[in-house]
């Protein structure tokens, strides 16, 4: 007979990494529903300039603020799968891959900040449509994808599937974004599907 409690030889987990799971969702959640709460209730300021630009300029810079963000999270991407030892051929990324991530993941979200204030500031949280009820909710997913990113990076604790995984939850907000809005602006309004 064993010592071993027949928890731990199931894989049992600790009270505290289940705690931090659970932080790591709940802290995300209410960040998204926060921000999709104060959209709902923020009345909607259609003359909000962003970097000067007005009404369809705005909409237009917006476009090409989100491509750009779409662009990051693309190198954002690759450099982590790189950073894993995941694409065919590379070794695993060292020291100056895993900066180049972080910076450019960094980059991305201060990128992302403008565009969702005059979002949230110019239009606040809508449903009217299937296309802006999806794009206000993945706005709303990407914050608290990047918190739950944040979370999962300076924890120990947790299961080694979290961090690949909210990585892809970020990375889907920012691609959804930019097809419901970036794509479909500079697309003259109109993209497949939506």
């Amino acid at each position: 007979m064993t010592s071993k409690s027949p928890h731990r030889a199931r894989g049992h987990r600790s009270p505290a990494r289940v705690a931090v799971i659970g932080l790591v969702v709940a802290v995300p959640v209410a960040v998204a529903a926060a921000i999709w709460l104060t959209g709902r209730h923020q009345s909607p300021q259609y003359g909000t300039g962003l970097f000067g630009a007005q009404g369809a300029a705005a909409v237009t810079l917006k476009a090409r603020l989100g491509t750009a963000l779409f662009a990051l999270a693309l190198v954002q991407l690759l450099l982590g799968v790189w950073m894993y030892g995941r694409l065919p051929g590379l070794t695993p990324g060292r020291r100056r891959v895993r900066a180049s991530h972080r910076a450019v993941g960094w980059l991305a979200f201060l990128l992302s900040v403008p565009i969702a204030y005059h979002c949230v500031r110019t239009y606040g949280v809508e449903t009217a449509s299937t296309r802006v009820l999806l794009h206000s909710a993945a706005g709303c997913v990407l914050y608290g994808a990047f918190v739950a990113k944040v979370l999962v990076v300076r924890s120990r604790r947790l299961p080694g599937w979290m961090l690949p995984a909210t990585g892809s939850v970020l990375f889907g907000a920012i691609g959804v974004l930019w097809y419901s809005a970036a794509l479909w602006a500079l697309n003259g309004f109109t993209v497949p599907g939506l």
